[in-house]
């Protein structure tokens, strides 16, 4: 009964992994929504994830490209994971990395799994 409403549910875990993943990158760049953290210098590791996670969230937000996208977004988790986050601890939940993980497994599913029916890639083949 509730299968019918898979593809769409699909589309909406996209758009709102995509908004909550955009989210992130102007916090890192320009401090909103407010931060803790300086603003990145633009060419540092941190300042290309930041501008990754603002092109790469917005083009998952409409469904742009959204394979090789999200394919590139769960590279970038998985290696923000391994740099940023395990040296810390080995437990995700210890070293602050489970989103980074969570991220990047959702990010692959969307590789295999497509956009949905709402978004500008559906729209484009139709």
């Amino acid at each position: 009964m509730l299968d019918r409403f898979t593809p769409y549910m699909l589309s909406i875990l996209r758009i709102v992994a995509g908004l909550l993943f955009f989210l992130h990158g102007p916090q890192k760049l320009i401090g909103f929504p407010p931060s803790p953290r300086p603003a990145p210098e633009l060419f540092s590791m941190l300042g290309a994830a930041a501008t990754l996670e603002v092109i790469g969230g917005a083009l998952l937000i409409i469904g742009l490209f959204t394979r090789p996208v999200a394919f590139v977004m769960s590279g970038l988790m998985a290696f923000a994971y391994f740099i940023a986050h395990a040296p810390r601890s080995f437990w995700p939940t210890s070293n602050g990395g489970d989103a980074a993980i969570l991220f990047c497994f959702l990010f692959l599913y969307l590789v295999f799994a497509g956009p949905g029916p709402w978004s500008l890639d559906a729209r484009r083949k139709s």
